[in-house]
């Protein structure tokens, strides 16, 4: 069902300021929040913001990519909920290397009841670290989310038993990795830790009170949280893998899109999301992920997808930069 087109007595302006403000609610790595918008009047300009970079743990700014990804697409779901279409120029500037890409209202059209759940989804969506419960995803579930990605040109591949198994190997060799580098593990604790940048990181609040008792083993971020974990499992989590044919930051800019409208509709679904980027971080470990793919393309990241456990409370969201921080207006 359509409703009525958005509100388009504001201006354009104000419309890109509304996505900028909605795309803050994306999610990155360790919740650093790497990108920075630019609000013109004629269009809503993506930048990396480099200052919050992990150059030790993801020295070549792919989940940095991803992260920002992930913002864009968020921002796009808010153009759309506010009954616009959009035109997406992505990397506009080979010049410009952080000038990832630019949006562009191109029209007014009806707001669909799906631009209203992406929405609505956006609001709730967070990250679940808690154990999922005895309730399998079903094949369905996983169907539409796979012709989803396929709208991104990205593949979603559901991982076999077998497959599991081998992602429980990477992950805990990905673990043995970072425990193994000072200068990890710094990094980690920078956006971890009580003295994390206002407005960012990772707060106990989100982190398991324990270490879940699961066969893919989650990250450890050298710091006990709040969060009850219950008694769950995940034997009956489904982990997929988002992979495509490109390895660059075209590409990778494209697998955040992707990853957002994943779990946006996966959190319409009413299922828990756990990203798992430790694997993707580590060239061995992505190696590893991409042989369990038989070398069919590049892994960009992991997820596992389950129902979390109703009797426990649910995490809190990260916190988030103020508008100001992450956007720029331009006053002509």
């Amino acid at each position: 069902m359509n409703t009525t087109a958005g509100h388009h007595d504001r201006s354009p302006a104000s419309a890109y300021a509304q996505a900028a403000e909605a795309a803050g609610r994306a999610p990155s790595i360790h919740n650093t929040q790497p990108w920075h918008w630019q609000v013109h009047p004629d269009r809503l300009d993506l930048y990396a913001d480099t200052s919050r970079a992990l150059p030790g743990i993801d020295p070549d700014e792919r989940m940095l990519l991803v992260s920002c990804g992930a913002a864009l697409h968020h921002a796009q779901v808010a153009l759309m909920a506010q009954g616009h279409t959009v035109e997406l120029r992505p990397l506009p500037d080979p010049a410009q290397p952080d000038h990832l890409a630019t949006l562009v209202i191109s029209g007014d059209a009806p707001v669909t009841a799906e631009a209203v759940r992406l929405m609505q989804a956006l609001r709730l969506r967070h990250t679940d670290r808690r154990p999922t419960v005895d309730t399998p995803v079903t094949a369905e579930q996983v169907d539409e989310l796979r012709r989803l990605a396929g709208e991104f040109d990205v593949h979603l591949h559901r991982l076999t038993p077998d497959q599991v198994s081998e992602l429980a190997v990477a992950v805990s060799h990905a673990e043995e990795a970072a425990a193994a580098e000072p200068a990890w593990q710094a990094e980690t604790a920078r956006w971890v830790g009580p003295g994390r940048p206002p407005g960012t990181g990772v707060p106990p609040e989100v982190l398991p009170d324990k270490r879940p008792e699961t066969d893919v083993g989650e990250r450890d971020f050298g710091a006990r949280g709040a969060l009850a974990v219950g008694g769950g499992h995940d034997k009956f989590s489904t982990y997929v893998v988002l992979f495509g044919d490109g390895d660059d930051r075209a590409a990778w800019l494209r697998a955040g899109q992707t990853l957002s409208a994943v779990w946006l509709h996966a959190t319409g679904q009413g299922l828990a999301v756990l990203p798992y980027s430790q694997v993707i971080e580590i060239d061995g470990t992505r190696a590893m992920v991409r042989r369990i793919l038989s070398n069919l393309g590049y892994a960009y990241i992991v997820l596992r997808l389950g129902v979390a456990d109703p009797d426990q409370p649910l995490p809190g969201h990260t916190p988030r930069l103020p508008f100001d921080a992450t956007t720029t207006v331009d006053p002509d």
